[in-house]
């Protein structure tokens, strides 16, 4: 994998984010969030997208897109949606609710709002859960590849120890309310999801295609450089093929066969 593309491509989306609640949660309860489209007038106005994401920070939950099979989530997990597809979080697989806007259109003052909520029960949680506004025009190939829900599970991802203190800051800047905590939150948020995208691109299976799995192809990513370094150059396959350093047989076979 070349880092160069990836690194070229995430600064042209432009992110910009900040964690917007910190739920002290205990059974049973369920939060179910409606497209993220409907509530960039109240989150993030202006914002082409909303990538929404949830920390586990304590305890575990469940959570899913809408339709899809409810995934166990642990302390440390991070679950994304990069689609902004509506989705579930609960106490228990398989509760459902109506998505509560007023959280959204009357809460007001400084950043993160805190809830606490839920059944009362013995199985507590705490989740802490955030936007990020990016831009999608220019068309942005990442955005366009990234699947509709991403799972980085700490218990599983060695990788992602490093990012654990980064979560504990995030959670413990979320609380503490000081003088730039907004800012700081949302310089952590754009770093947890540089980190979800690279352990999503780390974790795909060999003979994987589209435009992330071209990224650790030594040819196509090669021409993927070239292409971000220069994009208003009038290239052809031929220059192109002569840039890489291969025919352009060989470039448009691994072009074709890598990134579809």
């Amino acid at each position: 994998m070349n880092s160069d593309v990836l690194s070229d491509v995430l600064r042209a989306i432009r992110l910009t984010g900040a964690v917007y609640f910190d739920y002290e949660l205990s059974s049973p309860w369920v939060a179910e969030a409606p497209p993220a489209a409907e509530l960039s007038k109240y989150v993030m106005p202006g914002s082409d997208r909303l990538i929404e994401y949830h920390v586990i920070a304590r305890g575990s939950c469940w959570g899913h897109r809408v339709g899809d099979e409810p995934i166990r989530l642990r302390e440390g997990d991070i679950l994304v949606f990069p689609q902004g597809d509506p989705h579930v979080l609960s106490s228990y697989p398989g509760m459902r609710a109506e998505p509560d806007m007023s959280a959204f259109v009357q809460r007001a003052g400084p950043l993160p709002w805190v809830f606490e909520t839920g059944g009362g029960g013995p199985e507590t949680a705490r989740v802490v859960c955030g936007f990020l506004g990016c831009d999608d025009r220019p068309f942005n190939p990442l955005l366009a590849a990234l699947p509709s829900v991403m799972h980085v599970s700490a218990a599983s991802r060695p990788s992602m120890s490093w990012l654990r203190p980064v979560i504990e800051t995030a959670v413990n800047e979320s609380r503490q309310a000081r003088a730039g905590s907004e800012n700081v939150l949302a310089r952590l948020s754009e770093l947890m999801f540089v980190q979800v995208v690279r352990e999503h691109l780390e974790a795909l299976p060999p003979g994987a295609g589209g435009w992330l799995a071209a990224l650790r192809d030594p040819v196509v990513s090669k021409a993927l450089i070239a292409l971000h370094s220069a994009p208003a150059q009038d290239w052809t396959l031929e220059s192109l093929a002569r840039d890489v350093g291969v025919s352009r047989s060989a470039l448009t076979d691994r072009f074709v066969t890598t990134a579809g």
